[in-house]
């Protein structure tokens, strides 16, 4: 069989027309990239950090990436964000397991001057099943986001 010159052509020659083929139709077909537009809402996306307990959550859409760490200080917990871009203000809500909708969102406050660090200190230790709702402002556009609190199971300690 691997005598016939035209059957070992075919065997190099159909990965790399498959390939190409893939590539092309991703690029006429596919969705293209777009600019926001100033005063809509985007989602974030979260990264695979956020599934376990890593002790970080990655949030991202386009060039916009916050950081999310539940910090055990001495007195309580902290949530700290971290933003790529300079934020006008974030509101979290932190959302019991099987609770309603309703529940009011808290205001995180800046710790820097460039407005790129955020904390909130919480009441008391997120529990298995809680879920963040977040939003965050820049001078444009809203970024939302809702995710399981389960990247805070890792042990982050810090003493102020």
């Amino acid at each position: 069989m691997l005598t016939n010159k035209h059957v070992v052509i075919a065997l190099l020659v159909a990965p790399l027309l498959s390939l190409l083929a893939w590539f092309g139709v991703g690029q006429l077909a596919g969705e293209q990239p777009r600019a926001a537009v100033a005063g809509q809402v985007y989602p974030l996306l979260e990264k695979s950090n956020c599934r376990y307990a890593s002790g970080t959550c990655e949030l991202v859409n386009g060039n916009v990436s916050l950081q999310l760490q539940v910090v055990r200080a001495d007195d309580a917990p902290l949530l700290v964000l971290t933003s790529s871009v300079s934020l006008q203000g974030v509101a979290v809500a932190v959302v019991p397991a099987g609770a309603a909708d309703g529940i009011a969102p808290s205001t995180m406050h800046s710790s820097n001057d460039d407005t790129t660090r955020w904390q909130l200190p919480l009441a008391a230790p997120l529990a298995e099943g809680d879920r963040l709702r977040l939003v965050a402002a820049t001078a444009q556009n809203r970024f939302t986001a809702e995710l399981s609190t389960r990247f805070s199971r890792a042990e982050v300690r810090v003493s102020r």
